[in-house]
């Protein structure tokens, strides 16, 4: 067996990022070679990625990609388990592969994604060398990808929840500061839909079997459970739907009225918001 020297150690922790101890031990184990050493670490990484598996990642940051016309955007989150190792540059460099990666290619599913090279290393390998190195699960939890006439993305402070805008009825004018708006909106009221119409039929049935029992419980006569229940709809859909709700820097005006007020017919197309945690 060949000598390990502290160079040959050095060397290799330059070229994976692996600790001190692991990468003398798996030059040890590799009698010296580099490539097989650089093997044995993936392979501990894949190990390590198994033995967290059942832990829960409920920290990460959110990133996004938008294209220069603003007709496309991808938003995605990657989960790990501590605040601490999402702020590492390791983690950080790893989302933005990720979400180039994701913007370039649009694959369809998050398993596609994953299984996406760069510089010859499958994404889903690149996260099981980072598992190996920090020792903590780490996952990509959210990818969506957007299409429309006008799209802004909204970021909330510390990365941890991000929202995508897509207007429509821009009619040429710059709405950035408009779809900022109402991302931050999104992000702090986290409604249901864009509006009454858009909303899921099985919300809508299930909010409806709700106030019947609340009502039926407060012993109103039967002939006006039907009214108060469509009633209690309606305000359903005035605060948990985008458009109609109060707007959060002017309850003055709904959120429709101030999109209106900045450009005749500017409205909102659809909305994705995703939060880590």
């Amino acid at each position: 067996m060949s000598a390990i020297t502290a160079t040959d150690v050095n060397k290799l922790r330059t070229m994976t990022g692996a600790g001190m101890m692991d990468c003398k031990k798996a030059l040890t184990e590799a009698d010296g070679d580099f490539e097989k050493a650089i093997e044995i670490l993936r392979k501990k990484g894949q190990k390590v990625s198994a033995s967290r598996s059942d832990k829960e990642a409920k920290e990460g940051s959110v990133f996004v990609k938008v294209s220069d016309d603003k007709k496309e955007a991808v938003l995605i989150a990657l989960n790990c388990e501590t605040d601490f190792v999402a702020n590492t540059e390791d983690f950080k460099n790893l989302g933005k592969s990720i979400i180039e990666t994701a913007f370039a290619k649009k694959p369809a599913t998050v398993d596609a994604l994953l299984a996406e090279t760069v510089n010859g290393l499958s994404l889903n390998d690149r996260i099981t060398e980072l598992v190996g190195k920090i020792g903590e699960r780490l996952q990509v939890t959210s990818y969506i990808v957007m299409k429309g006439e006008a799209i802004v993305p909204y970021i909330h402070a510390g990365s941890k929840l991000g929202v995508l805008v897509s207007l429509k009825g821009v009619n040429g004018k710059d709405v950035t500061d408009a779809g900022k708006d109402v991302g931050m909106q999104i992000a702090a009221m986290n409604p249901v839909a864009v509006d009454e119409k858009s909303i899921d039929p099985a919300i809508i049935a299930k909010e409806l079997e709700i106030a019947k029992a609340q009502i039926i419980a407060e012993g109103k006569p039967e002939n006006m459970v039907e009214k108060i229940a469509m009633g209690k709809l309606n305000k359903f859909f005035k605060e948990s739907t985008l458009l109609p709700q109060a707007f959060v820097k002017d309850n003055s005006k709904t959120v429709a009225q101030y999109l209106d007020g900045v450009s005749k017919g500017l409205t909102v197309a659809e909305f994705k918001r995703i939060a880590i945690g």
